[in-house]
């Protein structure tokens, strides 16, 4: 009886340590991963001078009328389901940031205003490694849809395009005209790369920078007693975003 259990406490033994021993699947087809974290937003921008369309100023463009935008940050999540141990498609959401304009050239010093940007977006990624792996470095590409909400322009600046506007048509100044924007949507193409550092069978850690390719219009309409006077500019953008997250496994 002795020897049986001898032989038993050995047995478990074994099966403890094969257990042990066996490695954990980080990521393999039919997971879902979750990512929550830190969105880091910084454009790599420029921009067009200002236009002007109306009846009574004759299209004209606005000479060192440039703006620059603000980086932002916001928390994001994102929704990984691999359809193969290497393959995965994945959904990025998360707060819209907030993005500050800056005026440049005889703007320089100019509040202009501030929007929300929406951004969902869509993405294959190819991960490297096998699902043991403990560290495993990806590159993915996809596409999102971006709008954006909360568009404000600031008093200083309205204030500013007011007297632009009003000198150039031979009126003088200070007449405090009021103006409202809107700001164009559009597709843009992603590229990503990065890395998951995978703590244990359920945890893990994510890096990843992108690439967005995006331009935007800014259509900006003043209100007169002669009428609307429709100002507009093109602002490229081309955001460089981080993203820094912890990821658990379902």
């Amino acid at each position: 009886m002795k020897k049986q259990v001898n032989v038993l406490t050995k047995i478990a033994a074994l099966a403890l340590l094969a257990v042990a021993a066996a490695p954990a699947m980080a990521q393999q087809a039919g997971d879902t991963v979750v990512n929550v974290g830190w969105f880091h937003l910084a454009p790599q921008d420029s921009s067009k001078n200002i236009s002007v369309n109306s009846a009574f100023i004759p299209g004209m463009t606005i000479p060192n009328t440039g703006a620059s935008v603000s980086d932002a940050d916001t928390i994001g999540l994102q929704i990984n389901h691999f359809v193969t141990d290497n393959w995965d498609i994945s959904a990025d959401l998360g707060i819209p940031p907030k993005f500050k304009l800056t005026g440049s050239g005889i703007l320089s010093g100019t509040s202009i205003g501030s929007a929300k940007q929406w951004s969902p977006a869509l993405l294959a990624k190819y991960f490297f490694g096998d699902s043991s792996s403990k560290f495993r470095p990806f590159l993915g590409a996809g596409a999102t849809y971006v709008w954006y909400s909360n568009i404000q322009l600031t008093d200083q600046f309205q204030n500013q395009l007011s007297d632009l506007l009003t000198s150039t048509a031979g009126f003088g100044t200070g007449f405090g005209l009021k103006s409202s924007v809107k700001l164009s949507s559009s597709f843009a193409p992603v590229v990503t790369a990065g890395g998951v550092y995978n703590i244990n069978d359920k945890w893990s850690l994510g890096l990843s920078v992108s690439y967005i390719p995006l331009k935007t219009k800014a259509d900006i309409t003043t209100n007169t007693p002669l009428g609307p006077v429709y100002t507009s500019t093109k602002l490229t953008l081309n955001p460089i975003v981080s993203f820094l997250s912890v990821g658990y496994k379902f």
